[in-house]
């Protein structure tokens, strides 16, 4: 079975995914993969600022200050992507 959670049809009878179907999880695939890709930099670029002696522990500043990074960024880009959306109509 495939990532997309369909296997190619083998001539026994088994239903092929449609187009549309197919599409709707390229869709789902590709946001995923975009947000974990997000995540992943908002990770890097908070504990870069953050972080300023990494050890076993964070701090309750370097707690804090990374959790104020992530939710400003998460928040500056809906707010650029509404922007974009908006935009596009």
């Amino acid at each position: 079975m495939d990532s997309f959670g369909s296997s190619p049809s083998n001539g026994s009878g088994s239903p092929q995914m449609s187009t549309g179907e197919f599409m709707d999880k390229l869709k789902t695939q590709l946001a995923m993969a975009y947000a974990e890709e997000f995540l992943e930099t908002v990770r890097g670029k908070c504990f870069e600022k953050c972080i300023t002696k990494p050890g076993t522990s964070l701090s309750g500043s370097e707690s804090s200050c990374v959790s104020r990074c992530m939710d400003r960024y998460i928040e500056a880009t809906g707010i650029i992507s509404k922007a974009l959306f908006s935009s596009m109509r």
